[in-house]
Order: C-alpha cells, then structure tokens, then sequence
C-alpha cells in the first residue's frame, strides 16, 4: 500500500489515487474529440515554446523540424493531428503566455512576429493554466493537492470533450528529495495527480515524478502508458552516440568530463547544487550504461543569467588508441534548450496519446530515444534506440 501526507504532511499513512475509468478520466464515453496537452509548468519557455510551434506549424507557418512524429516512418501510425492537440497545464507564474511568447521572440528563440500570429491560439491556451504549487503558505496536504490538480484535469477533458489527455511536466528541475522528507516533491504530486484522472504521463525532468515509491502501486496499477524521466536534448544526446563509437572501435575511453553554461529558468534552478546532482546523474548514467562503469570524470552547470535560454555544453574525451596513443576528442555544443526540447515534447504527446488510444498501458521503453533516464532499457545507443521507436511506429500503425 502506498503512502500519503496525513494533516501534518507525515506519510504513515496509505495513499488514494482512485484512478477512474478511462470514460470517467477523460470526457464523455463515445467522443471522438481531441487530444489534450497538459504542461506542468505551462508558462515556462519548453512549454511556451511548444504551444507556439505547434499552432505555427498546424497553420503552415513554420515546416515541423525536428519532430521525429512528423518524418515518413510515422506516416498512417494513427497519431493525433497537430491541429487536434488542445493546450493548457499549472504553473505556479502569472505571466501571460503571449507575453512569455514575446520575452522568447526578443531573445530569439521563437521566430520574430510568430507570437502574433498564433495569439489566438496562446490567449486559448492561457486560459487554461491553472495555478500549480505548493506556493509557499499553502497549508494543504499532499492528498489535498493531488486531488485539486487532478479537479483541474478533469475538468478540462470534459469541457473540451476530450478523447484523452497527457500530461507532461516541463517545469524547472527540483531537488531530489531526501531521506527525512515528510512531504512528496511538487513533481510526484503532479505525477500522482495525472494517474488520478486517468492521463499518460512523461516527465521531460531530471525531478522525481512518479519514481517514488509513494507511486509504486499507483503506477502499476493504473493501466496508463508512461515513458522516461528527463529528456534527452543536448549534451547527453551527443554522449549516447560518441559513447558507443568508442565501445564499438575498441578505443579505450579513460577520462570524460563536461561543462555545462546557461542562463533561463533552468540555469537558476540548476546553480542549487542538489537540483544540479539530480540533472547530473542522466548524463552520466549514458556513459555507465554504455561502458559498464562511468569513467573518471565530472559534469560542471555554471548559471550565466546573461546567455538566457541558450547554452553551451563542452565535453572533453580522454582516450587510448592502438599501442596506448594517447589521444583527445573535444565537443562544443551551442543550442537553445527551449527549440531543442519542444519538438520532442510535442512527439511524446502524440506518441503516449496514441498507445493510450490503442490500449498500450504500463512504462514505454520504445520512448527511451526521448530520454537520459526511459522507463524501462538504457539511456544508450541512440542509433538503437531509434531503431525500437521505428518498430513502435510499425506496431502503432499496424493497430490503427
């Protein structure tokens, strides 16, 4: 039996998700409606991002790059229209998602004129960002806020007649929680929060979601599809393809280590050294899984308010060639977080959306391509990796 926070916030005693029925989770029996899209941290740049391409590319604005979903293996896969995907989420800010878009636009992450465009579609889907937490002095417990945020899902499905939801959590990465803590992380109760009202669930965060054993039971129990913890967009996407060229050549790696410079949400939220250990620990469990042990060497996250939502990530490879020649390979990769990631959020909604529909249930290692930490497989060898997300696209479109 699972635990939940009492009046006090202990957690002695059992947890309640009472996941309902599909038809009771999602909308009316028998809608053939659409899809919905709930972000945990809504107003946040990934999430800001993503509502934007996503109208941007559904009214022929912008071509769908770097969405995987969108390329010919997924053709007649069943997937739901980016045009059918409706947007809403929590989020513990108050700033106007247009305006968000517009902070974006001037900083050059969103194409100049593009939050104009689809201000429409934004002002739809500020409406519907419901306020997340806890904020501090809230004096509901975790039971409590699991029940208002799952109110929130609910009550979203049914007045958009939606055939089903996903919620996935983009927020900015907390701390992992310690071994005295009294209270579930604000990620878990969101997580608990989705199984409650009967949503797929993928948590795009390096934050404990539904890997608590607070969850345990919940979770295997619900009957949803779930996929991975903390997406795989920069930095570690590179390390799951160089490691495994070094493994394959039998070229010895002896040392690796990496540097990582940003700005934004993320980079005030990773110079807490313990939200920093928890968004660490993916990127070095690629090079663990891929060579058996981690080799010698750390990762450094530097805040630099001032690159904003782009960053830089060096790595710097230690390796012994044939009669132990020393050698180095030095990696530099310039990207922004928010355009990288929103492709493949959009990708994981659709995916989970669909294996929801097709009655797909429990951890989807197919997704691990998505991710450092998939539930289910290793966060290894992108090429294979990719090989079982195509067999997923062909048992997809075999069930449509």
């Amino acid at each position: 039996m699972t635990a939940r926070a009492d009046r006090e916030g202990r957690t002695d005693a059992p947890v309640r998700t009472d996941v309902p029925s599909t038809s009771e989770a999602t909308g009316p029996a028998g809608t053939a409606g659409r899809t919905g899209v709930w972000f945990i941290g809504a107003r946040g740049s990934v999430a800001t991002t993503a509502t934007a391409g996503c109208a941007a590319i559904a009214a022929g604005l912008h071509p769908p790059t770097g969405m995987v979903t969108e390329t010919p293996p997924f053709a007649d896969s069943g997937l739901p229209a980016l045009a059918g995907l409706v947007f809403g989420g929590h989020d513990t800010l108050d700033c106007p998602l247009a305006k968000r878009a517009e902070a974006l636009a001037d900083g050059g992450v969103l194409p100049y004129g593009l939050p104009s465009a689809v201000r429409a579609e934004l002002d739809a889907a500020d409406a519907e960002i419901r306020p997340g937490g806890p904020l501090p002095g809230d004096t509901r417990t975790d039971q409590e806020l699991i029940a208002a945020f799952a109110a929130d899902l609910t009550d979203f499905a049914h007045r958009h007649d939606l055939a089903r939801t996903v919620v996935v959590n983009v927020a900015s990465t907390e701390p992992a929680p310690g071994p005295d803590d009294t209270r579930l992380p604000a990620s878990s109760l969101y997580a608990a929060a989705a199984l409650r009202a009967g949503c797929s669930y993928a948590n795009f965060t390096p934050s404990t979601g539904l890997r608590t054993p607070a969850l345990t039971d919940t979770v295997a129990s619900s009957g949803l599809p779930h996929a991975g913890r903390d997406g795989k967009t920069g930095q570690t996407l590179l390390r799951s393809v160089l490691a495994p060229m070094f493994l394959q050549r039998a070229l010895a790696v002896r040392a690796w280590s990496g540097s990582n410079l940003l700005g934004g949400g993320d980079g005030a939220a990773l110079a807490d050294p313990a939200a920093a250990a928890a968004k660490n620990a993916g990127k070095e469990r690629v090079l663990a899984d891929t060579f058996g042990t981690a080799p010698e060497g750390e990762v450094h996250i530097d805040d630099v308010p001032a690159m904003g939502d782009w960053k830089t990530a060096w790595d710097h490879i230690a390796f012994d060639g044939f009669l132990g020649s020393r050698m180095i390979l030095q990696t530099i990769w310039q990207g922004c977080d928010s355009a990288l990631a929103a492709p493949l959020v959009l990708d994981l909604a659709r995916l989970l959306a669909r294996a929801h529909e097709a009655g797909i249930s429990g951890p989807l290692p197919e997704l691990g391509f998505y991710f450092k930490d998939p539930d289910g497989g290793t966060s290894a060898a992108l090429a294979e990796q990719y090989a079982t997300l195509l067999t997923f696209a062909e048992r997809l479109r075999a069930q449509a």
